[in-house]
């Protein structure tokens, strides 16, 4: 059975061409979209089972990182997009998408006055961070991550760092929605630079309570292919990112 996936771009978007590879490696349909589109006719997502954000610079990260794409999308997308996660649809938002999840209210929600409960802020570091890191999943609750243990995958950002304060966080662990950490080589608890931008509890990746929206920073999709991995012509096999692509797709074609 054919699913049907939407990757957003706009302006500064920069991971889209590898995103739809990654959903098409997966199995699904993948239409490239723009935002600006789907603002003019946003009950076009009631054809899609699984909506991307992609990574990238969206607007050039001119006021804050996907601040501008969440405001745009604020008035006539996000509504329609609220119904379709209500409907089961799934909802990835990797790098600037995360960002983006996170500024729009989606992860992990809106305070009573209808504000971000968390937001991505600069890394510890101080600068942008580029490297190969290793994450764990860390709940059974995020269909994304089904069967995953440890993914390794690259990070490339500025603002990467989940903040929130300590009684959303203890919740957010509680209810198993601190989807994926980043863990040192070893397994134990990463230090800088296996956590490359300093987040309380190496937190990498969150999920909304159903587990079907998923925000990370790091990107998956850029080790989709067994020659992706750094170290594959030393016998390390690449291609993990494949399955947070795969798990979105099975999950979808069993909810049709």
């Amino acid at each position: 059975m054919s699913v049907r996936a939407a990757v957003l771009r706009t302006a500064g978007t920069n991971c889209d061409a590898e995103t739809v590879h990654a959903l098409q490696r997966a199995g699904a349909d993948v239409d490239l979209v723009h935002l600006h589109a789907m603002m003019r006719a946003p009950e076009r997502l009631a054809d899609y089972r699984v909506v991307v954000f992609p990574g990238g610079f969206t607007y050039g990260d001119d006021i804050a990182s996907g601040v501008v794409f969440a405001v745009e999308m604020r008035e006539r997308v996000l509504p329609e997009l609220r119904r379709r996660i209500a409907d089961g649809a799934l909802v990835l938002g990797i790098c600037n998408g995360f960002q983006i999840l996170v500024r729009a209210g989606l992860l992990p929600g809106t305070a009573a006055d209808g504000t971000p409960q968390a937001s991505l802020q600069p890394n510890i570091s101080g600068r942008f961070e580029c490297r190969w890191v290793r994450l764990e999943a860390t709940t059974g609750r995020c269909v994304f991550l089904e069967r995953c243990q440890v993914i390794d995958c690259p990070v490339a950002h500025m603002e990467g760092r989940f903040v929130t304060d300590d009684a959303l966080r203890a919740r957010l662990a509680a209810d198993g929605q601190l989807a994926l950490r980043y863990t040192s080589p070893d397994g134990g608890d990463a230090a800088y630079p296996w956590n490359p931008n300093g987040s309380r509890l190496g937190i990498a990746g969150v999920c909304d309570p159903a587990g079907r929206v998923l925000g990370l920073m790091p990107h998956p999709e850029r080790n989709i292919e067994p020659w992706h991995h750094p170290h594959w012509t030393r016998g390390t096999a690449g291609g993990a990112g494949l399955a947070v692509f795969v798990n979105a797709v099975n999950a979808a074609r069993g909810d049709a």
